[in-house]
Order: structure tokens, then sequence, then C-alpha cells
């Protein structure tokens, strides 16, 4: 079990504008989990997920699980490991004709990796309500945990088309505030670090929900992973202070 001391010394948040910039190892633990978004060789890599296939049932069934990490998550990887290669290789020849398509790549599919990992931690919870430091910092900005609810899963249901709702903390105003994101990698501010998402691309619901968006979101408040939301939320504050 990890410890507050351990999150502290070893955690590394996604920071993230457009929820592209970053490349470093992002590490949140939480119950021994630790996220990460590359390997040993600097290559992006889908860490395993924090639970079995069928834990989330009957909120979110196993199959749907199944395919949103092995057939969503792990392309989103691999497609950007060929983005960066293909960035390199433009670099070594000095052949940037396709350079304007890989940075777009790049940006939608890390940002895919980036949001769905801190996805899985953020639906490996008990659901409930905030406590402590990050129940205090949504009472502070939002009235109450009800009205930041209220806001969160009506931004969610709201995002045009594909994408996702988003918590995050922002350091320059010290303020947590809710966020859509379209795709992957639009509509965000900059400098925003994710503490919780909820991916609303409907290859996250649609075997168990269909088109019902908001019933699946309902469904996902029983999920909600707070505590490790608010480890994420006290890693931003410290670095903030330590900047």
């Amino acid at each position: 079990m990890a410890t507050r001391r351990d999150f502290i010394q070893q955690a590394g948040i996604a920071s993230a504008g457009m929820l592209l910039a970053t490349t470093h190892v992002v590490a949140a633990k939480s119950a021994g989990y630790v996220d990460k978004l590359t390997d040993a060789n600097g290559k992006y890599e889908a860490a395993p997920l924090p639970f079995a296939y069928d834990a989330l049932e009957p909120h979110i069934d196993a199959r749907t699980d199944e395919l949103h990490y092995n057939f969503h998550h792990k392309p989103a990887v691999t497609a950007a490991n060929k983005a960066e290669e293909s960035l390199a290789k433009a670099r070594e020849t000095n052949d940037f004709a396709l350079v304007k398509y890989y940075e777009k790549e790049l940006a939608f599919q890390l940002s895919s990796h980036i949001l769905h990992t801190i996805y899985w931690t953020s639906i490996s919870g008990k659901g409930g309500e905030p406590s402590g430091s990050l129940a205090k910092a949504i009472d502070r900005d939002f009235g109450s945990y009800c009205r930041f609810k209220g806001q969160l899963l009506a931004a969610s249901v709201a995002v045009e088309a594909s994408g996702w709702g988003l918590v995050g903390y922002h350091p320059t105003t010290d303020r947590i505030m809710v966020l859509q994101c379209e795709n992957h990698q639009k509509l965000t501010a900059w400098g925003i670090q994710p503490l919780l998402v909820l991916d609303v691309f409907e290859h996250a619901y649609y075997l168990k929900y269909q088109n019902k968006r908001a019933d699946y979101l309902n469904q996902l408040t029983s999920l909600l992973n707070w505590e490790n939301a608010a480890l994420r939320l006290q890693t931003a504050e410290l670095s903030r202070r330590q900047s």
C-alpha cells in the first residue's frame, strides 16, 4: 500500500495544456498502482489495468473494459510511438514535408495515452464524495460538492461528439477547474494538471448504455477514485510551492 509520503516523493502528474506537452513518466501511486507513460527505454507504453476487466461490473461491463483498453488505449500508444519515430526520421533526413501530419498525430495519440492512463485510476475507486483538502478546495472554488458535481456531469454530457470531462488543478491560479476536452487534445487550458477524467468517447460506454451518455456518467460516479484525485492534487500543490 503506497503512503502519501511515497506518493509525494515519486509522483509526477501529467500536466497538459492541451494534454500533449509531457513526455516524461507520469507517476501517481494509489493502492500500489503506478501510472506511467513510458517503458525503461523511453518508449510510450500502456501500463496494465489496475483492476480486472469485470471489476467495475455492473456499472461498466467487462467486455467494454477489455475492448477499451486493448483496442483504444493500446493502439494510441503504438501510434504515438510511430509519430515520434517519423518525426525523428524527418529530422535526420531534413525532410519535413509531413511534419504537420505527424505533429497532429502525436498531439492526438499521446493525449489519448495520457488521458486513458489517468482514466483507469479515476474509475478504480468507491465513489462517494471527496474528503480532506480536496473537498475543501472544491467547496472554495465551486461553493459545494453538489454544485461541483452538477457542473462536472453537465460539462461531460455536453462534450460535442467525442472527448472527456476533466477535473484539473491550475497551479498559476491555485484553483480547481472543470473543463471539457474534445477529442483528446482540444479545448483544455494550458498548464492544467488533471486530477480526474471521465471518458465520453462512445467506446467507453456504448455496449451497455448505447447513446445514453448521461446514464453512463451517472453510474460512473459510483466508481470515482477521490483518493487518487486527492493524491494528485497534493502532489500538484507541493510542486507549486517548490517552484
